[in-house]
């Protein structure tokens, strides 16, 4: 029930991915991050792994410890590294959120752009769901048709791929959840008592 409330005050970001381009656009301003879907990873030498670059410009100049990791490469399917497409996906949302500390989780669409001949597998609609969720949705909606027009996007309307919508699981964040959302009540209150005064 909360999870719903909250996703009414939710941005919506359009997830486009190819295997050499992601493009996240906020519906809301049509704000975008586009770039090339890599990672860099470093291993020190104690064999820990840490991400050190996202992106084009991070890719251009390696160090001998770091590796850039494409997660959309693979000659048969577009997801090929979960964990770092996750990683790709949570630097993508933080880009476009505009309150760092109190934004409601976003309502995502994911739309893969290619290598959806015969369509998507039940474990593709899958990998594809659960990457959104855990860069962040609080739901997700997989589509797989002709490129969605920014201009007259309506989530609700748009038809989900797998036949069904996830919402995100409570119990991970219900208490940040519960935060935004009396944050929001408290702005609501505010403003009905300034305009009523």
């Amino acid at each position: 029930m909360l999870n719903r409330i909250l996703s009414r005050f939710a941005s919506v970001l359009y997830v486009q991915i190819w295997e050499n381009r992601i493009k996240v656009t906020d519906v809301s301003n049509n704000e975008s991050f586009d770039d090339l879907p890599i990672v860099v990873i470093q291993t020190a030498e104690n064999g820990a792994k840490s991400i050190t670059g996202i992106g084009k410009k991070a890719s251009q100049v390696l160090r001998p410890n770091e590796v850039a990791v494409n997660p959309f490469s693979h000659p048969r399917v577009l997801l090929s590294d979960f964990y770092v497409g996750e990683k790709l996906l949570q630097h993508a949302f933080k880009q476009l959120s505009k309150i760092k500390s109190l934004r409601p989780r976003p309502r995502v669409i994911v739309h893969p752009m290619e290598k959806t001949e015969g369509g998507l597998t039940m474990i593709e609609n899958r990998a594809f769901r659960e990457l959104a969720m855990g860069a962040g949705a609080i739901e997700v909606k997989l589509y797989t048709g002709n490129p969605l027009s920014v201009a007259t996007f309506d989530f609700d309307k748009i038809k989900d791929e797998s036949g069904f919508t996830q919402a995100a699981p409570q119990s991970d964040s219900s208490a940040s959840n519960l935060v935004v959302f009396a944050f929001y009540l408290v702005v609501i209150f505010l403003a009905f008592w300034h305009f009523g005064n």
